[in-house]
């Protein structure tokens, strides 16, 4: 298990971006530094009378400056608690939390897979990046800001200089370099990243995520992209994906398990569940696996420690 610590964050700054939506960004020693994309935080209330810390999931982490954001919907007293914290103001955390998701998914090459159409790069170097899509439906979309980030930070630093990991027009400009990395290092190419969000009817975060890739929005009532779910944008627009890293409702998820069987697709889900411990005690915040759990002894999987990513198949849902 990853290591974690017990600290208290100071705000830096706190601020509504939707109805009932808060960003929050806390200024940490050691949390910041050691997060992976999609793990979690508990937050403790510092009102004694509220014993149990609220878990919520990374948006963004900074290693250098220690900087912690975290995206929340006010949904109880605790949250609620944290949307009138002030700037200089202290608050207990834990973290980081669970596990993340599996960010060398992304840059596994597939030789027998052909990728998106990149006017005919891909096979005339012989580098094949996967497309990957960030799938993210309402408050599930905070942790896919931190995993566009870190997959398109890592594939620059593996040698692309590509400024989008996403942006299938620049492709053609980094290939030559792509592949003479390829040739030199064993270079993986960088993942096209399709960041997928479903509304119910606002938005928020949409420019956080647009440097890193194309975005394809749905909205419930219409109001802005398809009109439906997530999975009606990418029947709709067609897209098809070698890897799916998703966080968002139960619902969303059973959908894109069942699209993942369906289609053949590689699919991480994140789980949102309700937790009290959040360190893997109580029991509390279990989901059905596939498999016999070594800590329980039963087909169940604790999603604070064993998750709150796993692959598809591993859960029932």
């Amino acid at each position: 298990m990853a290591e974690k610590f017990r600290e208290q964050g100071v705000v830096l700054s706190n601020g509504q971006i939707g109805t009932g939506i808060f960003d929050l960004k806390l200024k940490t020693d050691k949390i910041a530094a050691a997060a992976k994309p999609g793990q979690f935080v508990s937050i403790y209330s510092n009102d004694k009378s509220r014993l149990l810390p609220r878990p919520i999931s990374i948006c963004g982490a900074d290693s250098e400056t220690g900087e912690l954001r975290l995206t929340f919907r006010v949904a109880g007293k605790g949250t609620e608690e944290f949307s009138r914290l002030a700037a200089g103001e202290k608050v207990d955390l834990v973290g980081p939390l669970g596990n993340g998701f599996p960010l060398e998914r992304a840059f596994a090459t597939d030789d027998s897979r052909n990728c998106a159409d990149r006017d005919g790069a891909a096979e005339s170097v012989g580098v094949k990046g996967r497309r990957v899509f960030l799938i993210g439906g309402g408050i599930g979309i905070p942790p896919m800001v931190q995993l566009a980030k870190t997959l398109t930070e890592r594939a620059q630093a593996a040698g692309d200089t590509a400024a989008s990991a996403g942006s299938p027009e620049t492709f053609q400009a980094s290939a030559g370099s792509q592949a003479a990395g390829a040739n030199a290092v064993g270079f993986q190419a960088a993942p096209f990243i399709t960041s997928v969000l479903g509304f119910r009817d606002e938005l928020f975060l949409v420019d956080d995520l647009k440097p890193y890739g194309d975005v394809v929005i749905a909205t419930e009532d219409g109001s802005c992209g398809t009109k439906g779910n997530v999975l009606d944008a990418i029947r709709e627009k067609n897209l098809k994906a070698d890897v799916i890293y998703a966080c968002g409702p139960t619902p969303m998820l059973r959908a894109l398990k069942k699209y993942a069987e369906e289609t053949g697709t590689e699919c991480w889900l994140s789980l949102e569940e309700k937790m009290a411990c959040g360190i893997g005690a109580c029991l509390s915040c279990v989901c059905r696996s596939t498999e016999v759990d070594g800590h329980s002894k039963v087909k169940n999987k604790r999603v604070c420690t064993e998750g709150p990513v796993f692959r598809s198949t591993d859960i029932e849902l």
